[in-house]
């Protein structure tokens, strides 16, 4: 068991770093200091309070990276209460479901996101409000939250007489083999994991930044992922605020164009991305000059290369605000050129592998000791094991435990069966090697998930299953084709037939409108790029499923 309370670690730095600034709006000259937020996590206490929410009650969250995302989820979990973080790229169905299957009581959400939802679909909720202000936008009957949101100065004056100083920073006394987060890694019924992730799980991986001085006190961060995100979560923001670090939140989707403007002006002291951002910095600012003819010829002069590397590397390093001292890599393979290049120009970058099951980081090495086409050293708190059915195989799964390993999925206990073996290891689903130095090489994905190249997890079940319900679709399957989604149909040509509809041209106009319809209701990742019609039915394993495998080569035509 971790040592260090993860509660305890917040109710410290609010304490310890009170005048520093702490949550900074990008583009919004809005910054909060610790103080400032500590106080903010008060009055929405007093409100929990006074609607008597329980140890243990769920509160979610669902909207872009601003101040007021951390302060809710600081707020919900230093209460004792359990945050259930939401992709914001999902769709309305998704977070109706996700919020009424974990049950929350409460939601925090953008005031788009809410125009969207239905709270008669939430039967749980007792209470909306709004990211942008902490207003509440629904209450259920019979609920007093608005009222007494109106006097709420009051109630602060009443509890805080000499006004909220660092002394009254005092949180619930809760160990760390509480449930503390449940994380949905996808939102369709019948498809929902909500990972139970414990304040062990949670302060594994935020002492470990804290340990290894990823962020210290005074450093800056972008953040710029998704913070309902395992990843993003972990480090820009839960290990940031436990050290004193100012966090900028982007809040914005993170084009090289904007990222590279606010890397200038915020010039961050760690960089956490995932490998789609770098790709692209790559390609637009590195490729371009690399491929011109002189520098080509430049480059085959063994004296010379090291002098141009040495430019190019100082030229990223300054369009990135010059000041990290490392950028980690995660969420996704990265492009085996792109790291041998930035490699070979010794720029300062490590890659990461981990799972929202684990908080996420399971293995890791800073930049110096990093060991190319590796994902890290497995953390010292964790152990992992290469699994092989048949001992001669080159490849087997990993397969983790330790301290960052979940407690389960949320009400399925069949799915948490599954993914743990008899021996209590968690099967990551990732098939690899290690070395003798517990250097992980990721080799492949047993399971069928596909990650988008920004790092969404992608379920190609979900977007089949609402496939075959559209018309004169018997069945499908959902590859990847150049990082593209593509959906292969088996049309329901009978149906057709009978209708005098089978000719090629009215064929794609059905595929073209159901197209339509299942991208407007997919998340945006999610989105399918075409349809492409399959002659036959999919051959199938004597349990009826597809096999999979057979149509991975169709993924790399056309």
């Amino acid at each position: 068991m971790i040592k260090e309370n993860f509660i305890k670690l917040y109710e410290n730095s609010f304490r310890e770093n009170w005048d520093l600034p702490c949550y900074t709006d990008y583009g919004e000259n809005i910054t909060y200091t610790y103080g400032q937020v500590a106080r903010e996590i008060a009055r929405l206490h007093l409100l929990f309070k006074h609607c008597s929410l329980r140890r243990g009650d769920k509160i979610a969250i669902i909207g872009k990276n601003n101040a007021r995302w951390c302060i809710a989820y600081m707020a919900t979990v230093t209460y004792g209460a359990i945050v259930v973080p939401i992709l914001q790229d999902f769709n309305p169905n998704d977070v109706h479901h996700i919020v009424t299957h974990s049950e929350s009581v409460f939601l925090f959400t953008s005031d788009t996101i809410w125009d969207n939802l239905e709270e008669e679909k939430m039967p749980t909720i007792r209470a909306v409000f709004s990211l942008t202000d902490f207003r509440c936008l629904h209450q259920r009957d019979g609920e007093t939250v608005q009222r007494f949101l109106k006097y709420l100065d009051r109630e602060v004056e009443n509890a805080y007489p000499n006004g909220f100083n660092k002394e009254d920073v005092v949180y619930t006394d809760l160990s760390n083999d509480k449930v503390m987060l449940l994380n949905y890694t996808s939102g369709t019924t019948g498809f929902s994991k909500g990972v139970m992730l414990t304040g062990n799980n949670l302060a594994g991986n935020v002492t470990f930044g804290i340990r290894t001085e990823l962020l210290r006190k005074g450093d800056k961060v972008l953040s710029f992922l998704p913070l309902a995100h395992a990843y993003g979560c972990a480090f820009d923001f839960l290990t940031a605020t436990a050290v004193g670090t100012h966090v900028t939140l982007l809040g914005k989707i993170p084009s090289p164009k904007i990222l590279m403007k606010a890397f200038e002006e915020i010039k961050p002291n760690l960089i956490i991305t995932v490998p789609l951002v770098i790709e692209k910095i790559y390609k637009n600012v590195i490729q371009p000059l690399i491929s011109k003819k002189g520098m080509k010829w430049a480059l085959s002069i063994p004296l010379l290369d090291n002098q141009i590397y040495n430019q190019i590397r100082k030229k990223l390093v300054d369009a990135l605000g010059g000041r990290f001292k490392e950028i980690i890599i995660g969420g996704a393979a990265m492009n085996p050129e792109v790291e041998e290049f930035f490699y070979r120009i010794k720029f300062p970058f490590t890659i990461g592998y981990g799972m929202t099951e684990c908080a996420p980081l399971i293995s890791y090495a800073p930049w110096n000791k990093f060991v190319i086409t590796s994902s890290g050293k497995v953390l010292d708190i964790m152990e992992a094991r290469i699994y092989k059915e048949n001992p001669e195989d080159k490849l087997g799964e990993i397969q983790v435990r330790g301290e960052n390993v979940m407690v389960g999925y949320y009400k399925n206990e069949e799915a948490t069966k599954e993914v743990f073996t008899e021996d209590g290891w968690l099967c990551t689903g990732d098939l690899g090697t290690m070395d003798e130095n517990n250097n992980l090489f990721i080799r492949g994905r047993s399971k069928t998930m596909i990650l988008s190249s920004s790092g969404q997890n992608i379920f190609p079940e979900e977007i089949e299953a609402k496939l075959n319900n559209l018309p004169f679709i018997l069945e499908s399957l959902v590859i990847e084709r150049h990082k593209k989604l593509v959906a292969l149909v088996y049309a329901d040509y009978e149906a057709l037939d009978s209708l005098g509809l089978n000719n090629p041209e009215n064929l794609k106009t059905i595929m073209d409108e159901n197209l339509k319809n299942l991208n407007a209701t997919v998340a945006n990742y999610e989105k399918i790029s075409k349809i492409q019609l399959y002659p036959t039915e999919f051959e199938k394993t004597p349990k009826r499923s597809i096999k999979r495998y057979l149509y991975n080569s169709i993924a790399e035509e056309g």
